[in-house]
């Protein structure tokens, strides 16, 4: 906090195997504090000014970068932090030093928790996207599936998840295989996945490993049913699986990106393109976007008192935010969870989604 500023900052993958959609997060991000700095010359006076840093996926990373935005940047607040180990790497450092961190980019169900006070998640959590894939493929008769997940919190927390949910049912998964971060064993796997002949595969994975992955099971198996995550094509990514994405079902915890029926869509799009973002629009941008609207309103709330108590108030005390026919908010106790929105789509060739 300066007598001009507040200073935000934010540790995610600018590099590595998720690269595409941090860069996209950040451009998202952005978009939403040029556009508040040039509203009424920004919050309570002051401009917001953003701090990213590239922590390439690696937890270790993230922590040292948490450390150097809290201790050395001084940041006020805390945002969009990606991924589910990263996250967790960093939580105690936000509590301790009581820093909010608003939407981190991960669904974890392990990282809600009630005694975190400062952590506003803002998308539902991978338990309710998973319990709703697993019901939705064994209602449609699929009953022999695959599971690939990342090895890696994420992932293997994901599979817990489905596992739970296959076995509410009277299931089980046929078979489980576990991908590398840097998808080194992607032609394997998918052999592998291809001589089980599933009933059809659910991808509990994300970045440039599960694009490895689905070009080379879709050679081996171009009619096998595939299902994921929201996080498991990025849009960063569909340009590279062209073909591969036709028919791929994928859960999603944002309206569409690219549809401009609801307002919010087209109030994000149209950001983008005032921030000279435009060549970002898409998920990952639309994410951060909205993130950046759940903290500019906490910003608000305040009421140009900028202590980050005040902040943990206001954001916990946010009942309602109406992005344009979508609704977010808060319970007003831990854990703090502002959105439960989850639908299903499927991809054509193109990345266009059809619900």
């Amino acid at each position: 906090m300066t007598a001009s500023q507040v200073i935000i900052g934010s540790t995610l993958a600018l590099s590595g195997p998720l690269a595409g959609a941090g860069i996209a997060h950040t451009a998202g991000l952005n978009a939403a504090f040029k556009a508040a700095n040039n509203t009424g010359g920004g919050i309570g006076g002051r401009q917001i000014k953003l701090i990213s840093l590239d922590d390439a996926y690696v937890p270790s990373r993230t922590v040292e970068n948490t450390r150097r935005l809290i201790e050395e940047q001084q940041v006020f607040a805390l945002v969009s932090s990606m991924g589910t180990g990263n996250t967790a790497a960093i939580l105690p450092a936000v509590e301790k030093a009581e820093v909010p961190l608003v939407g981190p980019v991960t669904g974890a169900a392990s990282l809600r928790k009630p005694g975190l006070k400062n952590v506003f998640h803002v998308r539902a959590s991978y338990r309710d996207e998973t319990e709703r894939l697993m019901q939705q493929l064994l209602s449609w008769g699929l009953k022999s599936l695959a599971f690939v997940y990342l090895d890696n919190p994420f992932g293997k927390e994901v599979l817990a998840d489905a596992e739970l949910a296959v076995v509410a049912k009277g299931a089980e998964l046929a078979g489980k295989f576990a991908l590398a971060i840097d998808g080194a064993n992607a032609e394997a796997l998918a052999k592998q996945v291809h001589a089980l002949k599933p009933s059809a595969v659910v991808l509990g994975t994300t970045g440039t490993a599960n694009t490895a992955f689905l070009q080379a099971f879709r050679r081996l198996s171009p009619a096998t049913p595939v299902a994921g995550l929201s996080v498991s094509v990025l849009a960063s990514e569909q340009a590279k699986l062209g073909p591969a994405l036709n028919g791929l079902a994928l859960t999603q915890v944002l309206p569409d990106a690219a549809s401009t029926r609801l307002a919010v869509v087209r109030n994000y799009q149209a950001a983008m393109r005032a921030a000279g973002e435009d060549t970002h629009i898409g998920g990952s941008s639309f994410e951060g976007w909205v993130n950046g609207q759940v903290l500019i309103e906490g910003l608000r709330r305040t009421g140009g008192d900028f202590r980050r108590e005040k902040l943990r108030t206001a954001l916990a005390g946010m009942r309602r935010l109406d992005l344009g026919e979508f609704v977010l908010g808060y319970g007003g106790q831990a854990p703090y969870v502002a959105s439960q929105f989850i639908d299903l789509a499927v991809m054509g060739t193109n990345g266009k989604r059809s619900s």
